[in-house]
């Protein structure tokens, strides 16, 4: 394929010709057709390379029902994500070489590339693991979420030694259930979409909480030389604590999911127990400080804690409803909005939903518009934003907490020159392609 008179994030107008072997063989003015190439007129819209989500659950196996591999994968490809890096917690947990080997079956139904993280509880077996070509280990729960997975202090000082002589990185899920406000939890919260009902959820699980425990997990892994990338945070606070800790020595990172980018407790108010997620939303006043540190580059990355669960599960009331909301397919969109808007460069996005976690994670091949790099490819006209609608997305639960918000969505993407995901961007008409994702540790 030849991509011709595309705009990169920088500004430059290039094309883009894309080899037999999937990858990029030139980025240059000028270029000419071959034939038997097809060529991709994309002038007035932006080329970008596709997002690498390094946190999504994609609940295959045992949980079939909320997500699958395909269904999941298709959404990413419709949100222009061509990598994702799956969650141990799924049934059962990925905490052994066989885990693994059940899991790694399913994702061959994936349309894109994808990275099995492994797990830890007290039954984890990491010889068997590290056997496998895994991804990460984590994210590793310092308190309990989905999948019961919260493990206790002295073994996730065992699970830091074991990566560190491995040089494997450790994502870490960092709360400190010492710290919940269990008074929170107490009385009538009401039903679905309550103002009690959505604000109960963050003050049980408080700020504090999240802030105490991504200091101790920091210090841990300074003391191991270990590298720690912290997950989901959300508090200006934590992504303070870990720039702090980069500064003193420490291997460590951090992501900020679009849910606490975009959405605070005011906006739980309408979504009640469809906005319980952990860590929970924060204060309009903190989610505002955490879009700042984005926008001034303190943020590593942007990852979705893609997370579904059924609308029949999420309505039941806030204590026995599960945490976690889908957003694979609304990543890019959102960020993309931002730049549109003039709140973010186009350039900081591509880094943070791209290249910084190509960069962090080893993924060489991932990441850029560049010559030598794998053709995973997303076409978009930042001039065209549309409203997000559950009914028009992908992922298997059919609901969106970022209903009603705007974003610019991919008209094509591509996973190392295969278009799996087409739009007509006149007609709203969509085609996905055929399955070819593939393990990013496996060459």
């Amino acid at each position: 394929m030849l991509i011709t008179g595309a705009t990169l994030a920088d500004g430059r107008v290039r094309d883009v010709r894309i080899g037999d072997d999937g990858r990029i063989a030139a980025v240059a003015e000028g270029l000419g057709a071959d034939a038997g190439e097809r060529v991709l007129e994309a002038r007035g819209r932006h080329l970008l390379p596709g997002a690498v989500d390094v946190h999504v659950h994609f609940r295959e196996p045992g949980g079939s029902h909320k997500e699958t591999w395909s269904s999941g994968s298709r959404s990413a490809a419709a949100g222009g994500v061509t990598t994702v890096v799956d969650q141990p917690n799924t049934s059962p947990p990925t905490v052994d070489g066989a885990a693994f080997d059940e899991k790694a079956a399913l994702a061959a139904d994936s349309l894109v590339d994808y990275g099995i993280n492994g797990g830890v509880t007290a039954e984890w077996d990491p010889e068997s693991l590290f056997d496998r070509p895994l991804f990460a280990l984590g994210e590793v729960f310092l308190a309990d979420s989905t999948g019961d997975m919260g493990i206790d202090a002295d073994l996730f000082a065992d699970v830091l030694d074991e990566a560190a002589a491995r040089d494997v990185p450790v994502t870490v899920h960092a709360e400190d259930a010492t710290l919940f406000d269990e008074s929170a939890l107490d009385g009538d919260l009401g039903g679905v979409g309550t103002a009690a009902t959505a604000d109960a959820w963050s003050v049980y699980r408080t700020a504090d909480a999240e802030i105490a425990a991504v200091e101790r997990a920091l210090a841990a892994a300074g003391d191991r030389d270990a590298r720690v990338h912290v997950a989901h945070t959300s508090t200006p606070e934590a992504v303070d604590a870990v720039t702090d800790a980069r500064e003193d020595g420490t291997d460590a990172t951090c992501e900020v999911t679009p849910h606490h980018l975009y959405l605070s407790r005011e906006r739980a108010r309408s979504l009640g127990t469809f906005g319980r997620m952990n860590p929970p939303l924060r204060s309009e006043e903190r989610r505002e400080a955490l879009f700042a540190r984005l926008a001034e580059g303190a943020v590593d990355v942007v990852a979705t804690d893609h997370a579904p669960h059924t609308v029949e599960e999420k309505r039941a009331g806030l204590v026995d409803a599960p945490s976690g909301v889908p957003g694979v397919e609304t990543l890019y969109p959102l960020l993309l909005e931002s730049a549109r808007k003039g709140e973010l460069s186009l350039e900081r996005v591509r880094d943070v939903v791209a290249a910084n976690p190509a960069e962090i994670f080893g993924l060489d091949r991932k990441g850029r518009v560049a010559e030598g790099r794998d053709a995973d490819l997303v076409l978009v006209d930042t001039a065209d934003p549309r409203e997000i609608e559950a009914a028009a997305l992908h992922s298997a639960p059919a609901w969106t907490p970022f209903e009603g918000l705007r974003g610019v969505f991919p008209e094509v993407t591509l996973v190392r020159g295969e278009v799996v995901y087409e739009r007509d961007p006149a007609t709203g008409a969509a085609s996905f392609g055929d399955p070819v994702g593939r393990n990013v540790r496996e060459r």
